[in-house]
């Protein structure tokens, strides 16, 4: 494996990374996770400007789908110790600036996303707890929400938010999310101590969403797509929540059975994306104490095991996306723990 890497820039605390077409053209979205800035590059890494300055603690931002520019992003969760103030806002760009307007107060939103089926998009949104009264009160179990989200969200604000209903309770550190595809189907895989669960919107606005426990095991988050390339989809795990233990399990029928288990502690472990990358299918994985090394992890058909390699080290990456430009396989690593904002080129 071959690795380019070039430091994009540095912010504090960068934790927030996100893909977002603007003016047609592709751009990235880094954000802070305390109240610092999020900035917008161009798709090649390069700075164009400032959002806004603060007040930060994102966790996640989304592009609103078929828009020029405007996307969702989480305020105010500055920690699992701090964030009764957290919500949701719209940011749309308006008079060569950007306008951030409030479109839901939802305590705790740790993660969100927006799935579509059968035309009508959806706005589901996790919160990571409950309540606070004490550091490390996890006495509260996190919620997961749901609604329609219309494509015109000009109409919302403070005093008009989204309405959201809750879908499933009882998730204690519901931390993890990733967004599949599963049958054709955009689907939700969300993670919390009570296990790893796979969310599928409604087939109509007034019907039930589809939710199904896949395992039963603590996960801080979740990958599920085919690492082997033998048709059968595995659940690349980090156990338990902010965990050091990578684990992989493999669908067998209703059912997922280990098949791999990482023979190195990462502590701290918390950056995951997946996707085919450097010709084979892989999954990126980063962990932010210990080594805080940033790893490839995939299947060696000639050793017949999964194995992984060394992306960089001593990075401490919160979040990784993956991408394809001009045929080339490209990272983007929010390096928390040193600051660094950086764009990795994989090639075989």
């Amino acid at each position: 494996m071959k690795v380019e890497k070039k430091k994009l820039g540095t912010l504090e605390k960068c934790y927030c990374v996100q893909r977002l077409v603007f003016e047609g053209k592709e751009h990235l979205l880094i954000a802070a996770e305390k109240q610092d800035a999020c900035q917008l590059f161009n798709i090649e890494g390069e700075y164009e400007e400032t959002i806004w300055e603060q007040p930060g603690g994102t966790m996640s931002m989304v592009q609103v789908p078929e828009s020029d520019g405007v996307f969702l992003a989480t305020h105010k969760f500055y920690s699992p110790n701090d964030s009764k103030e957290a919500k949701i806002v719209c940011v749309s760009p308006e008079n060569h600036g950007w306008n951030v307007n409030t479109i839901k107060e939802l305590p705790f939103v740790h993660r969100f996303d927006i799935l579509k089926r059968n035309g009508v998009q959806y706005l589901i949104a996790c919160t990571i707890k409950s309540d606070h009264q004490y550091k490390e009160d996890w006495t509260s179990p996190g919620k997961v929400y749901a609604g329609v989200l219309p494509s015109d969200l000009s109409s919302y604000s403070k005093d008009n938010q989204v309405a959201l209903t809750v879908i499933q309770d009882g998730m204690t550190k519901n931390h993890g999310y990733y967004k599949v595809e599963y049958d054709g189907q955009e689907s939700a895989i969300i993670s919390c101590q009570e296990g790893i669960f796979r969310f599928t919107p409604p087939v109509a606005p007034d019907k039930e969403w589809e939710i199904k426990k896949l395992l039963d095991v603590s996960a801080s988050d979740a990958v599920l797509m085919d690492l082997d390339g033998d048709g059968k989809k595995e659940l690349i795990v980090i156990a338990p929540f902010h965990g050091e233990q990578i684990l992989i399990y493999k669908e067998e029928g209703d059912t997922f059975e280990k098949v791999y288990e990482c023979e190195e502690p990462l502590e701290f472990a918390h950056a995951i994306c997946g996707g085919i990358i450097g010709g084979r299918p892989a999954v990126v994985i980063g962990h932010r104490k210990g080594k805080r090394n940033l790893y490839l992890f995939f299947w060696d058909a000639k050793k017949k095991k999964f194995v992984h390699e060394v992306i960089d080290e001593d990075c401490g990456s919160a979040n990784v996306i993956h991408f394809k430009r001009e045929g080339k396989d490209f990272l983007v690593a929010t390096n928390r723990e040193i600051n660094e904002i950086a764009m990795y080129q994989i090639g075989e």
